[in-house]
């Protein structure tokens, strides 16, 4: 105690925050819905961290040609890149069974995209590296 009747506070803890720990476990099957399984957590998770990003033209591009990426696949697209990164790529195509993505290794981005039937035509310029998921 100290001068005054003051309490002096020496165990500083966090904020409790009332209204999150009032709502626990009333909603348990919305909070499973939304995490999902494991993996796809996982995926999420990894992809979030490492973060891949997509340019301008390349989300028009997905999104022209009808190609959806799930959780999952950008997980997979992150540890493509990890991959590329390894072997000192700087430009590298990564190939899916439906889609293909050209990507900035050192930007971590995807800078465009391609669908299965633009990759008939067979030529992809500007790149140093491939990965085949």
């Amino acid at each position: 105690m100290s001068i005054g009747g003051g309490v002096r506070i020496t165990n500083y803890q966090r904020p409790v925050d009332l209204l999150e720990i009032a709502q626990r476990g009333k909603y348990p099957e919305a909070d499973k819905a939304d995490k999902g399984s494991f993996k796809e957590m996982f995926s999420r998770e990894l992809a979030g961290t490492r973060g891949v990003n997509f340019s301008k033209h390349a989300s028009a591009r997905l999104y022209s040609r009808g190609i959806e990426l799930s959780n999952e696949d950008l997980g997979k697209v992150a540890d493509a890149i990890d991959k590329a990164e390894t072997k000192g790529s700087k430009e590298t195509l990564i190939l899916a069974d439906e889609y293909a993505q050209l990507v900035s290794v050192k930007d971590r981005t995807v800078v465009t995209a391609f669908g299965k039937d633009s990759l008939r035509e067979g030529v992809v310029t500007s790149i140093d590296s491939a990965v085949i998921l």
